[in-house]
């Protein structure tokens, strides 16, 4: 596929990515597959309430508005200064709540989006799901695996949809990043190196009065795993993906290394999830350098995938001339090299540097575009087949390396989850 074919519209974004992703043998590779229409289903847009205005919740907003399916219907947050940006991305009479199950009660909507912190995330969309109201909720899914398993199976029980804000699964340039490599076009993925660097604290200004723990939850244990929750979630549902498989263990370190400012949660990380056959995935993750950024380097026995860099490069394995023979060859040939004594023995082997080739760009954001897609499950009531699983087993295998960390102990993949 070329540039060109990712010049995506909306009218035609549903079909194009079901062809993008056609043949790679899974339905969590291809999750567009029940949606496939040409252009999503007319109607009345989707009201989605909106629980959680901070800086995510109001991402998320501004992405809901350039949907064609979808509308923000209700707001819900207690911290007014939060509340008071959103209500600026929404028409001016947009009821407004402080309480989610005032919001819940009130009706006037046909769903819910969740964007609060992640120890609120289980409790909120039970509550949601117990209403009767589809939920979409950010990842990760819940701060315990327990509550991660409790969530899908009351959206089982209620049969409402229930959808993990992982965007990459519908990022056009990950979906074809996946079709090459399913196609072997990279050879036998042995390994997965993925990394999420930053360069600031985490930490916020908290208003005059406090509400520390409110504002920079972040930070503190009780509410989040920090680094493994909020950023290796997404890189380890990426590594599920391309593995086709889930880990077998974790081992891993973590440290509270350069931010000493009384934060509960490591500021940085490294990890080792073991995979069938031999297979690995290397996590890593801080917050005092952002050299290395968010990358992940899917690599084969025939060449390597960076998809958040849009690129795929091939192996390059140039003849190697074995150094005497090259002096052999040399004396023959009368040339005279001076041979060094005591000299340097070994040079560096050097990353490959050819540009590669690209995997294409999508036109529009791919969390705009997922809120399509939870519109058109919203409507149809089915949700897209693979996303809950691949939320799932992400967040739990965020939430296992968060327990290697803290145990020291090399840990088991869990074998009493739920079944999604």
């Amino acid at each position: 596929m070329t540039d060109d074919d990712f010049a995506l519209s909306r009218r035609s974004f549903l079909d194009r990515v079901l062809v993008a992703s056609a043949g790679v043998g899974m339905s969590v590779a291809a999750p567009w597959t029940a949606l496939a229409a040409a252009e999503p289903a007319s109607g009345p847009r989707v009201r989605l309430g909106v629980i959680g205005t901070g800086d995510r919740g109001r991402a998320l907003i501004q992405n809901i508005n350039k949907t064609r399916n979808c509308t923000v219907a209700a707001l819900c947050d207690p911290f007014a200064p939060h509340m008071a940006k959103a209500r600026a991305l929404v028409p001016a009479n947009t009821p407004v709540f402080t309480d989610h199950r005032a919001m819940l009660d009130a009706k006037g909507i046909d769903a819910v989006v969740i964007a609060t912190p992640l120890d609120l995330h289980a409790r909120q969309t039970m509550d949601a799901l117990d209403a009767g109201y589809p939920v979409f909720c950010e990842k990760a899914m819940a701060r315990t695996i327990a509550d991660c398993g409790a969530m899908v199976t009351r959206a089982r029980q209620r049969g409402k949809v229930l959808q993990i804000g992982h965007q990459r699964l519908f990022n056009p340039t990950y979906l074809n990043a996946l079709k090459r490599a399913k196609s072997g076009e990279i050879g036998t993925i042995t390994q997965i190196r993925a990394s999420w660097h930053r360069n600031r604290s985490w930490r916020r200004d908290v208003p005059a009065g406090g509400q520390e723990r409110e504002i920079n939850w972040r930070l503190y244990r009780a509410r989040s795993a920090g680094l493994m929750t909020e950023l290796a979630t997404h890189q380890l549902q990426v590594a599920n993906w391309f593995m086709d498989g889930l880990p077998t263990r974790v081992m891993g370190s973590g440290s509270i290394c350069f931010w000493k400012d009384g934060r509960e949660v490591y500021d940085q990380v490294a990890l080792i999830y073991d995979y069938a056959e031999g297979r690995k995935v290397i996590y890593t993750s801080m917050l005092n350098n952002a050299r290395y950024g968010c990358e992940e380097q899917i690599q084969g026995s025939k060449g390597t995938i960076e998809p958040e860099l849009g690129r795929i490069y091939q192996e390059v394995q140039p003849a190697a001339v074995p150094a005497l023979a090259k002096m052999r060859k040399d004396v023959q040939a009368g040339r005279k090299n001076t041979v060094p004594i005591g000299g340097a023995t070994w040079f560096p082997e050097l990353p490959v540097t050819t540009p590669g080739d690209s995997l294409g760009w999508g036109e529009y954001d791919e969390t705009m575009l997922q809120f399509e897609g939870f519109g058109e499950a919203v409507r149809s009531g089915k949700e897209v087949p693979g996303l809950l699983a691949q939320a799932y087993y992400a967040s739990v295998a965020s939430l296992l390396g968060e327990q290697a960390i803290d145990t020291g102990r090399a840990l088991d993949w869990p074998t009493d989850l739920v079944t999604v």
